[in-house]
């Protein structure tokens, strides 16, 4: 055969591969996630105490995927999945775990096995492995390291909980301010004790503080003899390591960071964070902000349902006494109720729709406030803004409700108080859903854990009182 004729027969091929569809494998489907048979044959196999076949089914999967299947298995089958494939249960699967899964098979295992896995895995990964454990389960764990790791630890845990020391990694390269970029490559070269990746290089002085940090792409394409100091970007973002991580978050994506050095309160560089890393928190703090505005806790189908319930009924409690204010100032109006039950009829609607509109304008700053949208600099400015929304919204809501209420029961005077009625709660929502998490953020309070209470209380309140309050003063009733 020719080499001609052999790259047509390549061609040929390649051609092939590309229109021939990609089959699924056995444990994936075509949306990548573990299939439901592949599941269920692992569940059978562990129930059976086939241990040889669970590894056989398990061992092609992707450390992903593996944390996968942990979290699809039932609670009391999952340790004896991590039995059966124990040299699978490697630093990558635990990385990818969710935590509540996490924190069950890290206490179904022996200290030693989980020191063994806490050495493997980059700083964040292993405080975040270790935070949530019991006191002695995690000093006896701490107990099984080697000393220089277990420093490395502990000082992590030494920071506050979601700060920039929990979440920082202790791998990275930093270099004194005297070299060239020849000495630098030589240095790199050498590998002695490198980070496993890394983007950029810390250039420090003598104390150890950050001056300046080069890129890998600017290291590479200047000339050996250049100083370090002459190429060297001197502006960079430094994170405090106490810093909140949604702070960390927000930082990064102003200044479009890929990592950033952080430092001790003497300014010394003790760690980085990367980009991967940030990734995570945005997506966490996301879904948290989202989940405690509904007061459903962290809302992870994996938390134990202990703990579901006391969170979700702690603030179903605090929304039953707001109902049960809003059905006082009810009682108030039960006589002109009874006089004209048409009233009982159409209030819901005033209350719910000012609830609506309270929801809306709470998302939106809510938002504002975390990604520091809104500030102390624009506040009344935002709260004119949303009085004009809610204006707008509330006269056109009540124009089309009290004409049709008109329209309907031929009665334009229960028309126009509903329209009113429309119009001020609109005015309500649209104050409360700002001032309401304004307030609590300046108390220092989240303002995502409790202003929805607040601010539908101030909407069926205002809601029953400003309708059933026009319909007595109009003589309705």
């Amino acid at each position: 055969m020719t080499p001609e004729d052999r790259d047509n027969t390549l061609l040929d091929e390649a051609e092939v591969a590309a229109v021939e569809p990609v089959r699924e494998s056995d444990s994936l489907d075509e949306e990548n996630t573990l299939k439901k048979d592949f599941v269920r044959r692992v569940s059978e196999g562990l129930e059976a105490g086939e241990t040889d076949l669970v590894y056989e089914l398990v061992e092609p999967l992707h450390p992903a995927d593996i944390a996968d299947l942990f979290e699809l298995l039932e609670a009391d089958e999952r340790p004896l999945l991590a039995k059966a494939i124990s040299d699978l249960m490697g630093s990558e699967v635990f990385a990818e775990l969710n935590d509540h899964v996490r924190e069950l098979l890290v206490e179904a295992l022996p200290a030693g096995e989980v020191a063994d896995i806490a050495e493997q895995l980059d700083t964040d990964d292993a405080v975040a492995m270790l935070e949530d454990l019991d006191e002695d389960d995690q000093q006896a764990v701490l107990a099984e390291m080697e000393p220089e790791d277990r420093a490395v630890i502990e000082a992590a845990l030494s920071y506050p909980e979601e700060s920039a020391g929990r979440l920082m990694s202790r791998d990275f390269v930093a270099v004194p301010e005297h070299m060239s970029v020849g000495d630098l490559i030589d240095f790199l070269r050498e590998g002695r004790d490198l980070a496993n990746e890394f983007w950029e290089v810390f250039i420090v002085d003598a104390r150890f503080h950050p001056v300046g940090t080069c890129l890998l792409s600017w290291i590479l394409r200047c000339p050996r003899s250049i100083a370090l100091t002459d190429v060297m970007k001197r502006d960079q973002t430094l994170i405090p390591v106490d810093m909140d991580q949604e702070e960390v978050a927000l930082r990064f994506q102003k200044y479009a960071l890929i990592s950033a050095a952080v430092v001790d309160h003497d300014g010394r560089l003790v760690g980085q964070i990367t980009v991967d890393d940030v990734v995570h928190i945005i997506q966490e703090e996301a879904g948290e902000d989202v989940l405690l505005l509904s007061g459903a806790g962290d809302g992870d189908i994996n938390e134990p349902i202990q703990t579901t319930i006391r969170t979700r009924l702690t603030w179903l409690v605090v929304n039953l006494g707001t109902a049960i204010l809003a059905a006082s100032v009810v009682g108030l109006f039960q006589n002109a109720i009874a006089k004209f039950a048409l009233l009982a009829v159409l209030m819901p609607i005033v209350s719910g729709m000012g609830g609506n509109a309270g929801t809306q304008t709470l998302a939106v700053i809510v938002r504002a406030l975390a990604t520091n949208q809104l500030t102390s600099s624009n506040t009344w400015r935002m709260i004119a803004r949303e009085f004009a929304i809610a204006s707008a919204n509330g006269l056109s809501l009540g124009v089309m409700i009290g004409s049709g209420v008109a329209l309907i029961y031929a009665n334009p005077l229960l028309g126009g108080v509903i329209a009113a009625a429309m119009l001020i709660n609109n005015l309500v929502a649209g104050l409360a859903g700002i001032l309401v998490p304004v307030t609590l953020d300046r108390l220092k309070v989240d303002p995502a854990v409790s202003s929805a209470v607040f601010v539908t209380m101030a909407t069926d309140v205002m809601g029953f009182f400003s309708f059933l309050g026009l319909a007595v003063l109009s003589g309705l009733a």
